[in-house]
């Protein structure tokens, strides 16, 4: 956060001493991610706390939802980067390429460095949301860089609000992305690297399990992934039913990753009824 902060105002005077909307643009989309760095550290901590009796699945979430809000200001921001940018372009301005050319070095130096330091976490929505932040600015040091040259060579000062906009465009297509999935989650919707009838026939392989339906698989954030289903089986002792629930719940966290089954187990009915129940569609 300090790091980017002083990137800010590095950015800030340069685009203004250079007279550079490109840079300008970039200062303001660094500035953004000082609050959104804030609410992923925030987040990580929150997702570290343990379930109590108000948040009965723990604070996973948190991550998912500082994700979506930080995916939701910058789509704001690109759409107001992008008016600025096609302003310029219609009534371009003479701009300082050294300005351009040295700030964006140090901004390069200091999002490729907090880029590389993410790329571990990337797994996590929350910190790929930073790290597609991060690395994006990157792309537009680099893209102000070579501008800057080309403005130097050919006076085409067009070209610093055509980057510009390609940034705006940028940041809007990363951040749709994030939203899209985050929201996706904080909807209950299902992992996307798995099936809800690739699980329902998996559980079907355990001895005993006759038919499973109102299955239900969502994530809670973080790669932390839950599952809900009721099972028929046959009349069994309850000694029996422990050892099926706990191969039911060994095969799911083993095969899918889902760290909390619960199952409802219930007096199977014919077997020409067994399988796998399939939800009704939705109506129209």
């Amino acid at each position: 956060m300090a790091a980017t902060l002083g990137l800010v105002v590095a950015e800030v005077f340069g685009g203004i001493l250079g007279r550079s909307v490109a840079l300008l643009n970039d200062a303001l989309h660094n500035l953004s991610d000082v609050p959104a760095l804030g609410i992923s550290y925030l987040a990580m901590r929150w997702a570290e706390r343990p379930a109590d009796s108000e948040k009965t699945y723990g604070y996973h979430r948190a991550g998912t939802l500082a994700a979506f809000t930080n995916a939701f200001v910058l789509v704001l921001l690109s759409l107001w980067l992008g008016y600025e940018a096609v302003q310029r372009l219609r009534t371009p301005v003479e701009v300082i390429e050294s300005w351009m050319i040295w700030t964006s070095i140090a901004a390069l130096a200091v999002n490729g460095g907090i880029t590389l330091a993410l790329v571990r976490g990337r797994g996590d929505l929350n910190l790929r949301s930073i790290l597609i932040h991060n690395f994006g600015d990157a792309l537009s040091n680099i893209a102000i860089v070579v501008g800057a040259l080309i403005i130097r060579a050919t006076g085409a000062h067009w070209i610093d609000p055509l980057l510009g906009l390609a940034i705006g465009l940028l940041v809007l297509w990363s951040s749709i992305g994030i939203l899209r999935e985050s929201s996706h989650l904080l909807l209950e919707g299902r992992p996307h690297e798995m099936s809800v009838e690739d699980v329902a026939r998996a559980i079907l392989t355990v001895e005993g399990v006759q038919e499973v339906h109102d299955v239900h698989v969502w994530s809670l954030g973080g790669g932390h992934n839950a599952l809900s289903l009721h099972a028929r089986i046959p009349d069994m002792h309850l000694d029996e039913c422990e050892r099926l629930l706990v191969a039911i719940q060994q095969l799911a966290a083993k095969q899918f990753g889902i760290g909390h089954t619960t199952v409802q187990l219930e007096r199977a009915g014919l077997p020409a009824k067994s399988g796998y129940v399939m939800p009704e569609p939705a109506k129209k």
